[in-house]
């Protein structure tokens, strides 16, 4: 009888562990993925937001132009001389036009 009591009081310790466990993991996750995540999500939000008339970008299938202009979330850029193409503002990537930047440097 005494066995029995003794498992299920080491039964309840390692309930707790596991608790302790799934916690940690739901931490490191959030810390590893989430946060990191959604920091990328908003600097690239707020390049997006910074972007002016003139800027060359880089849309994120890789067209190379300069912004000629901007209507809301409708941008024209300028791919080739007096040849233009409309593209949604999402559709441009802040690290492949920050490596645009660094190259002309």
């Amino acid at each position: 009888m005494d066995y029995i009591l003794l498992s299920s009081a080491q039964g309840g310790d390692a309930g707790t562990i596991n608790l302790i466990m799934i916690g940690m993991m739901f931490i490191v996750i959030y810390f590893f993925l989430i946060r990191p995540q959604s920091k990328r999500q908003k600097e690239q939000q707020n390049f997006v937001n910074s972007i002016e008339k003139g800027d060359n970008v880089i849309t994120t299938s890789g067209i190379h132009g300069r912004v000629m202009k901007i209507e809301e979330d409708v941008i024209t850029l300028e791919v080739y001389k007096n040849t233009y193409i409309k593209i949604e503002r999402s559709a441009i990537s802040k690290d492949f036009s920050a490596k645009l930047v660094k190259e002309e440097e």
